[in-house]
């Protein structure tokens, strides 16, 4: 099979590993791709917001599936455009990409399917909005309702705090992103990300991870797209994980398919493990980044025919294999990060780092200039290793974040801290 993979961070790098691993592949592409990525396929210069451009080379180069990595392609259409052109695509449908592109609207739907989930009120102007803060009270979570890239979220301590976001969002901050608001209750727990490919109608849950979203050690400083994740996450034990499915994932399957915009891809729940069992923080439709490059690792089977079953309605019958092993990823971005950062930096000892047994290393902002690998980005590097124990697979990525020479990156150093903690418990 002829395979067409579109985006150029870490989560596809980590599926272009995956997928150049099948026995099903023919050629497989990647559009725009980076200078990691290039290592596994062909990358190409297409511009992923122009899927008539998209169209053409899938017809030129007789593309049996295109893989769709980030979620601004999807929430714009494009395999609504694909399938309409009578090709194959691996994502949900404009309509079912909702669920990530309006918050407000996956909000709804919950409330209207008794999906469990923060108390929220959504707003169009400022004023309102901050009538309801003062009601509710602090701490409390600010959000944007389009996409944002990930800087759409602010959990205000002080009601300052989440003025100044209220204003930065109706001011033009994020775009048309936050034309409208919504204001959520803070949840108290531990977070973890849930993932299940969906075909419509059936749903297997993948391997559950938890990510780490603030920038700094010990969960401090400012949200990002996530500085690192592990998988699997101790706190989605099996009871968890059944919760998970039977209270949040399945009931939206069926309510999106209730309004005529069946979920076909794999449907991303981030949530909250509170006193009263798992609560939905927000859904991604598509695999998060990094956990996506945690769960690939763990991957024993071929993930090509996982993702054809999904998008042929085929999952009812299927079964996934995993690796008992752990995996973590640490990310390695660009001082600066998430605010700006200054590209064109070069990466030196990255053979050095991944000769470390048990190591992988994705890039995610990258690009290869006269022969050297130069930063390309905000998230730069994801190094990642597997291990017996999250402990294990840890001094083995940060013994690799050591080799690298990189003197404009900057990375958490304790990522998985939760799941250690609970190792050196139970010896």
């Amino acid at each position: 099979m002829n395979i067409l993979l579109l985006g150029s961070g870490g989560r596809e790098h980590a599926l272009a590993w995956k997928l150049a691993a099948s026995p099903l592949l023919g050629k497989l592409y990647c559009a725009p791709g980076n200078a990691g990525i290039a290592h596994e396929c062909e990358v190409v210069a297409l511009d992923i917001c122009d899927h008539a451009a998209v169209i053409a080379f899938c017809k030129a180069q007789k593309i049996d599936l295109v893989v769709v990595g980030p979620e601004a392609p999807l929430c714009a259409g494009m395999v609504d455009d694909l399938t309409a052109a009578g090709i194959k695509a691996f994502g949900p449908s404009r309509a079912a990409a909702r669920l990530e592109g309006s918050k407000a609207f996956a909000k709804d739907l919950c409330r209207d399917n008794d999906i469990p989930t923060a108390a929220y009120a959504r707003f169009s102007a400022a004023a309102p909005a901050k009538a309801y803060l003062r009601a509710q009270g602090t701490p409390i979570v600010v959000k944007a309702d389009g996409l944002a890239a990930g800087k759409g979220v602010v959990i205000a301590g002080s009601l300052a705090e989440a003025d100044a976001a209220i204003d930065m969002m109706f001011g033009g901050g994020l775009g048309a992103a936050g034309a409208e608001v919504v204001i959520e209750e803070f949840l108290q727990g531990e977070e973890a990300s849930f993932f299940a490919l969906c075909d419509g109608e059936t749903a297997i849950a993948l391997a559950s991870a938890q990510d780490h979203k603030r920038a700094f050690d010990g969960d401090e400083g400012p949200n990002t797209g996530g500085m690192g994740a592990y998988s699997p996450a101790p706190v989605m034990t099996p009871e968890m994980s059944r919760r998970a499915m039977d209270e949040i994932v399945l009931p939206t399957v069926r309510a999106m398919q209730a309004r005529g915009s069946p979920y076909k891809g794999v449907l991303y729940a981030g949530l909250m493990i509170t006193a009263e069992g798992p609560k939905l923080i927000e859904y991604n439709v598509r695999f998060g980044d990094p956990e996506c490059q945690v769960l690939m690792l763990r991957l024993m089977s071929d993930l090509l025919p996982a993702l054809l079953a999904s998008c042929d309605g085929m999952l009812k019958n299927f079964d996934l294999r995993w690796y008992p092993d752990a995996a973590l990823t640490v990310v390695m971005a660009a001082k600066g990060y998430p605010g700006a950062t200054t590209k064109g930096s070069p990466i030196e000892g990255l053979e050095a780092a991944a000769q470390v047994e048990g190591v992988e290393i994705f890039h995610a902002g990258t690009k290869s200039e006269g022969g050297k690998i130069l930063a390309n980005g905000g998230r730069v590097l994801d190094v990642c290793a597997l291990g017996k124990t999250v402990g294990e697979a840890q001094a083995r990525a940060y013994q690799a974040v050591d080799r690298i020479r990189w003197s404009d990156g900057f990375c958490r150093r304790d990522i998985g801290f939760r799941a250690v903690e609970r190792e050196t418990a139970r010896q």
